[in-house]
């Protein structure tokens, strides 16, 4: 079995229109995603202490999602405000992590030696983590990381692209041609395999060798929330598993990557298009708790 662990950003979507709240954040979508997919997948990060932080843990602990690592501090768990305009969500604002952007997570001893057996970390722009991306690459623990639209803060790109096996880009607003060009530069900054998701133009990917389009596979969405880290997690989930169980026992041959290559990506495209007919990222929303109503006005 594939053991993958997301280090980083949890929070609640907060929808006032409906007056629900979500668990979410990159790094937890992907444990989440991850241990629906059959992978023993746990999360690592920082809770605060308010109903926001109940509900997400209260979640994890239903999901079966190990999260005994995490930490919990006095103050405020990460939340984002969103409203949905034609099934696609928009982020009016959010406390920018709450208190895990004033303590990140900061693994130590004990931390590294649960999580160097893992097949993978996920970690995401929003994680505060970087500057332990060197510890976790030294561990010899491939990285994923999850750009969304921050590839384009390039001082940053550079820094951290030597560090990963994949990375996940969000390129909803550019060309083909331009999509495939920055797939190129960021493999060209160290990241070995890239793939960039352009919404409902599908997506490209990208190791140095190959160059594979996916289609995506268009459903009536109810909530886009969460959409780009199913796909990744779709992706991960299924090319790592192969890759873990077959193609590691034979002689690689590009033609065996490639089919993987396609095969896993086609899988991430239906798994993204399931978790767009959920609302929120992945379900389970409770009534926004009044403290969370007044708090955010």
């Amino acid at each position: 079995m594939l053991k993958v662990v997301g280090i980083g950003d949890n929070v609640c979507d907060i929808y006032i229109h409906s007056n629900r709240m979500y668990p979410g954040g990159q790094a937890l979508n992907f444990a989440v995603y991850a241990k629906s997919l059959g992978a023993d997948a746990s999360y690592i990060g920082v809770f605060g202490k308010d109903e926001v932080a109940e509900h997400i843990i209260h979640t994890l602990d239903l999901l079966e999602v190990d999260h005994r690592y995490s930490r919990q501090y006095e103050g405020e768990n990460g939340y984002a405000v969103v409203k949905l305009i034609d099934g696609d969500r928009v982020f009016i604002k959010s406390n920018r992590g709450g208190i895990a952007k004033e303590k990140p997570i900061v693994l130590n001893n004990e931390d590294m030696e649960y999580i160097k057996d893992f097949d993978l970390v996920h970690t995401s722009n929003n994680s505060y983590f970087n500057d332990q991306l060197d510890s976790v690459y030294s561990a010899g623990i491939p990285i994923s990381y999850d750009f969304s639209y921050k590839w384009q803060d390039w001082d940053v790109t550079k820094k951290i692209c030597p560090y990963l096996s994949y990375a996940f880009l969000s390129c909803g607003e550019k060309s083909d041609d331009e999509t495939k060009s920055i797939c190129k530069t960021i493999h060209d900054l160290g990241c070995k395999t890239v793939v960039a998701t352009m919404g409902s133009r599908g997506a490209w990917l990208y190791d140095g060798d190959l160059m594979i389009y996916q289609k995506p596979l268009m459903v009536e969405a109810v909530d886009t929330l969460g959409a780009g880290d199913s796909f990744a997690a779709g992706f991960l989930i299924n090319y790592l598993y192969i890759k873990k169980n077959v193609i590691e026992k034979v002689e690689e041959k590009a033609a065996d990557k490639e089919k993987t290559y396609k095969y896993a990506l086609n899988q991430a495209a239906e798994f993204a298009a399931k978790s767009c007919l959920v609302k929120g990222a992945f379900g389970h929303g409770i009534s926004i708790p009044e403290p969370i109503l007044e708090k955010i006005g």
